[in-house]
């Protein structure tokens, strides 16, 4: 390294300091006096600026410096803007609007709390400051800090009625929060006070097809091309609509388009591969996956996205790698938990420490990599697994060497009950080779006995068997989630199999269904309405431990069903995100019945029911 002199160093400060990089400036002068405590020169220079400064505490920068500023900004130089930002900053401490270009930089690059301490600064110098607000409600939701967002917003929309920005974001951040029917509210106050805001129809757009308004969606994402023909963004959204919609080649047209638009737009390649998937080209699904990754190697969804089309393609072990990822993208963001104590890494030894394992997903998949405790608790002093409060006593029961706790998270950074912690959804990754080497148990839930006894002579009580549970949609109905359950109707090949009684395992919404197959089909299946399916998960497994067999879609209820070790039968969707190893059951009590995204579910539902036939005679 070349060691530059003292006049030289001081020369450097001049330059810097024309350009009002007083932090450099005075860096550098500290520079020569550590070695030089008595160099006259530096020592004047750095009683001047700091003379200087307190003269210039009360002014603003020069109009230039600002104008420079605000040009590096929409040059896209992020980094630049920062650094003059803090050093003028620096110089002029009550720079208001330096405040607020430094929080929009800082956003830009990922620096989400030093964007949120820019904004409080302005905020501080200038009370009624409304666009600090707003600026600052966006970075907070990209922390995923929503209800601190959406009480900025409102501070900022009371500040300034009119704000049309603050009415979308905040619809946004409602989205975020499933309070979708507020989300459009604030769109259409947005609308109402600025008629042509693209961005306000293209946001209504993702809330309208999180509700299923498909036709609706396409609508409002119309508006926003017709507003901006160039809007890149409102075409790749209509394309994962119109894959809601199986209208797969119009998707792939759509996300094209918006690369024309956006050759560097890295979420319409990803949601590209999300088609291609959906396609059954999972090769080219990959490719498009990685298009969006060579442009942004930090794009968490893409990746994500790769991780689920590689275990879809049996590619476990780069797919579950790439499963990491989840955490860095705006749905998970909000479930990370952070502690004190480490997160395993699945290398070091288990021997003698506390292991906690925390739910991170639904009850399906808790219940699922609950499997894979015996793996910890062979190895480790003690396991601790906090999970949904339901899950408890099951869970409880079937592993009495593990601390089961309902999910508390009020005392995540003063925990001192374990060495290392670890997200369920780690497990697979860590524990591949034995969960794909060892053999498939038929079982590994324990019902209560009691309970299963009581349930058989129940069940005896409405006739002859076999007795067959089925649950048919989730709880859960956004467009992408309806395309894994078909109407009941299409269930007539099983239902109207002669001399078997039928159970009802659907937790909610089932009144219309069961009515319409009694009416249309003239069959009756049975609902226990002493029974809370939703949040009695102990005695839903001992009812699914008592029948003979159960039919369904992907949801929870078959998951607990082939986990006690009754016979299940999916109706499953080939190309689905979730027909993957860690989304799919762990036995060898289950059978999979797939479907192509191309195909209808006739043929699915013909062959379940032959196979009942055929387990019936025999």
């Amino acid at each position: 390294m070349v060691k530059l002199s003292v006049d030289q160093v001081l020369m450097k400060a001049i330059s810097h300091f024309k350009k009002n990089w007083m932090i450099k400036v005075k860096k550098l002068y500290k520079v020569i006096l550590q070695p030089f405590s008595k160099n006259l020169r530096a020592q004047q220079k750095l009683t001047a600026l700091k003379k200087s400064n307190q003269d210039n505490i009360m002014q603003s920068p020069p109009q230039e410096t600002i104008d420079q500023l605000v040009n590096l900004y929409n040059q896209g130089q992020l980094s630049s803007v920062v650094e003059q930002a803090q050093a003028i900053t620096d110089q002029y401490p009550e720079a208001i609007i330096v405040w607020n270009i430094l929080g929009a930089s800082t956003a830009q690059i990922g620096m989400m709390d030093e964007a949120v301490n820019a904004y409080k600064k302005a905020i501080s110098l200038k009370p009624d400051y409304a666009d600090a607000y707003s600026n600052m409600g966006v970075a907070l939701k990209d922390q995923g800090k929503l209800d601190e967002a959406i009480e900025v917003y409102n501070k900022c929309i009371s500040l300034k009625p009119d704000y049309a920005e603050a009415y979308s974001n905040m619809g946004v951040a409602l989205q975020e929060q499933d309070k979708l029917d507020e989300a459009i509210e604030a769109y259409n106050k947005c609308i109402s006070l600025k008629p042509d805001y693209a961005d306000a129809y293209n946001n209504m757009g993702v809330t309208l097809q999180q509700q299923g308004k498909l036709d609706e969606a396409i609508n409002a994402y119309n508006k926003a091309i017709l507003l901006n023909p160039n809007y890149a963004d409102a075409y790749s959204n209509m394309g994962n609509v119109l894959k809601d919609q199986g209208k797969l080649d119009e998707a792939i047209e759509a996300h094209e388009k918006s690369i024309l638009l956006n050759p560097n737009y890295v979420k319409a390649y990803s949601n590209m591969g999300n088609v291609l998937k959906d396609q059954g080209k999972l090769d080219e699904s990959i490719a498009s996956y990685k298009k969006a990754l060579l442009i942004n190697p930090n794009y968490a969804q893409a990746h994500l996205n790769l991780s689920i089309t590689l275990l879809n393609n049996d590619k476990l072990k780069e797919g579950l790698e790439e499963y990491e990822w989840r955490w860095k993208t705006d749905k998970f963001l909000s479930q990370q938990r952070h502690f004190t104590k480490p997160l395993w890494d699945g290398k070091s030894s288990l021997k003698g420490k506390r292991v906690f394992l925390w739910s991170e997903q639904g009850i399906g998949d808790t219940l699922n990599w609950s499997s894979c405790l015996p793996l910890i608790t062979a190895q480790a002093k003690h396991c601790i697994v906090e999970c949904q409060e339901k899950l408890v006593p099951l869970l409880g029961r079937t592993f009495p060497n593990v601390e089961i706790k309902a999910v508390d998270k009020s005392l995540d950074l003063q925990r001192d009950d374990f060495d290392i912690h670890l997200p369920m959804g780690s497990l697979y990754k860590h524990f591949l080779k034995e969960i794909i080497h060892n053999p498939k148990p038929n079982a590994f839930l324990v019902p209560d006995p009691v309970r299963v006894n009581y349930w058989k002579e129940r069940l005896k009580s409405l006739g002859t068997g076999p007795y067959i549970g089925i649950s048919w949609k989730s709880s859960v109905t956004s467009a992408y989630r309806l395309q894994h359950y078909p109407p009941i109707s299409e269930w007539s090949p099983i239902l109207k199999i002669p001399d078997l009684t039928f159970i009802n395992l659907q937790y909610v919404n089932f009144e219309d269904d069961l009515k319409t197959v009694q009416d249309e089909l003239e069959v009756k299946v049975h609902h226990f309405d002493d029974l809370d399916q939703y949040n009695n998960v102990d005695d839903v497994a001992a009812l699914c431990a008592a029948l003979d067999m159960v039919v369904s879609t992907k949801v929870t209820p078959p998951f607990i069903s082939s986990a006690v070790g009754t016979s299940t039968k999916f109706a499953n969707w080939k190309q689905s995100s979730y027909n993957i190893i860690l989304n799919n059951p762990v036995t060898s009590s289950f059978e999979m019945y797939d479907r192509n995204t191309w195909e209808p579910w006739d043929d699915v539902f013909k062959l379940i029911a032959e196979d009942i036939l055929k387990s019936n005679k025999n």
